[in-house]
């Protein structure tokens, strides 16, 4: 049994790398050729507000599908879908029609497929990793997405000095193939009990009642309205710091490269670490230290006025970032009903989707009549206190906890 749920393990990351770094490679393709091209706040307010608005819509459907059906199959889907969205804009670049507003079309159809993807994804690792081992396959899982992160854009900046847009889109054509092939082929995964049941209540019915768990359950709403709160904040620090590194230190593409790289190799890092000790007793702990070196990183960026030092901050951004995600997933993993798991990520899914294309309605134009490093700056400060607001909160410390495992259990 250990060695089954550790192989399927493995060739599920797999698969999941093999999508993602095709995806990260055309998604940071588009994303530079915007900013290099237009150098508008509002230009990439619209690209990301494409690229999450999407799965905001698509998020609590998709979390009632994750309860209702193949998971394994929807991740499926949702791979395919974009392979398939992919290769039709790669076959209209390559005749000649390359315009802006398409790459804007196809951010939108990849965060529905997102939107699939993710709550899917995370209500799926429980069904074959056992609970003592979710913080470290949840940890691997971000160091893996780390080291993609790293590559990706070494990939994507070599590509595009050499290569049409239109070919690297390919890229992510073959990759997703792969992956689809690697799950179908090497990835066991039975159907949860649920989805074998025929269903009696509607898809908006079954939304209702996902909402009405999380409402029952006192620290699933506090968590939710403080990622709310975090997801805001943290716009700027995600998505102006190329345009201010074009902007401060220079329009080289080596600039926006070193950005990606370090942040990745923190994230490697982080991950390594938290995959290995696990994080503090309390996850809430975990999470609340993370949320402190993230807003005292986001102040830094927006006062260091050294390139160098800038990406050695960036980095530690970096770091704290498994140490935030990692337990959160856990949290959930742990806590919450396997019948609503898929609904819960939903919400997690809207919530992380919608929550950082509002920040950038109120922080994108902003950037540009208002230097990014004062946006940082403020951001930075509220986090702050967003952090001392939420390592207090007694109803978040209790669910923070760890589950007590079966073999604890009988020991008792």
């Amino acid at each position: 049994m250990s060695s089954s749920w550790k192989r399927t393990t493995a060739f599920f990351l797999t698969g999941q790398s093999i999508s993602m770094i095709g995806s990260m490679i055309v998604q940071y393709a588009m994303m530079w050729h915007i900013t290099l091209t237009l150098q508008s706040g509002i230009a990439m307010t619209i690209f990301i507000i494409c690229g999450f608005l999407p799965s905001f819509f698509i998020s609590p459907f998709a979390g009632v599908w994750a309860d209702r059906f193949d998971r394994k199959k929807l991740i499926i889907a949702a791979d395919a879908m974009i392979a398939l969205a992919t290769l039709i804009l790669a076959v209209v670049f390559l005749m000649g029609y390359e315009e802006i507003w398409l790459l804007f079309l196809m951010a939108a159809i990849r965060a529905v497929g997102s939107g699939i993807h993710i709550p899917a994804v995370g209500a799926i690792l429980p069904q074959f990793v056992p609970e003592e081992h979710l913080m470290r396959v949840n940890g691997i899982n971000g160091t893996i997405q780390a080291l993609m992160m790293f590559i990706s854009p070494i990939i994507s900046a070599g590509l595009i000095s050499v290569t049409s847009l239109s070919n690297i889109f390919f890229i992510d054509v073959v990759t997703a193939i792969l992956a689809i092939v690697t799950l179908l082929l090497f990835v066991p995964i039975a159907a949860h009990e649920r989805s074998k049941q025929q269903e009696k209540v509607s898809y908006f019915e079954d939304m209702k009642l996902g909402i009405a768990y999380v409402r029952q359950h006192p620290f699933l709403k506090t968590l939710l309205v403080f990622f709310v709160l975090f997801f805001v904040l943290l716009a700027p620090a995600s998505f102006l710091t190329p345009l201010q590194t074009t902007r401060s230190f220079g329009d080289d593409v080596w600039r926006l490269t070193a950005l990606e790289i370090v942040f990745s190799v923190g994230m490697m890092l982080g991950g390594a670490v938290i995959s290995m000790w696990g994080g503090f007793r309390n996850r809430i702990v975990t999470i609340s230290a993370a949320i402190a070196w993230m807003s005292i990183c986001t102040i830094a960026l927006g006062i260091v006025p050294n390139f160098i030092v800038y990406l050695v901050f960036m980095g530690l951004f970096g770091v704290a970032m498994p140490f935030m995600n990692s337990p959160m997933n856990v949290i959930f993993q742990e806590k919450v009903d396997p019948n609503y798991l898929g609904r819960v990520f939903g919400i997690v899914g809207m919530i992380s989707t919608s929550m950082m294309p509002i920040g950038m309605l109120i922080f994108g134009p902003l950037a540009d009549v208002v230097s990014i490093e004062s946006l940082l700056v403020i951001t930075g400060g509220i986090l702050v206190v967003l952090c001392l607001l939420f390592g207090r909160n007694r109803k978040l410390l209790q669910a923070g906890e760890p589950a007590v495992s079966s073999a604890e259990a009988s020991n008792e």
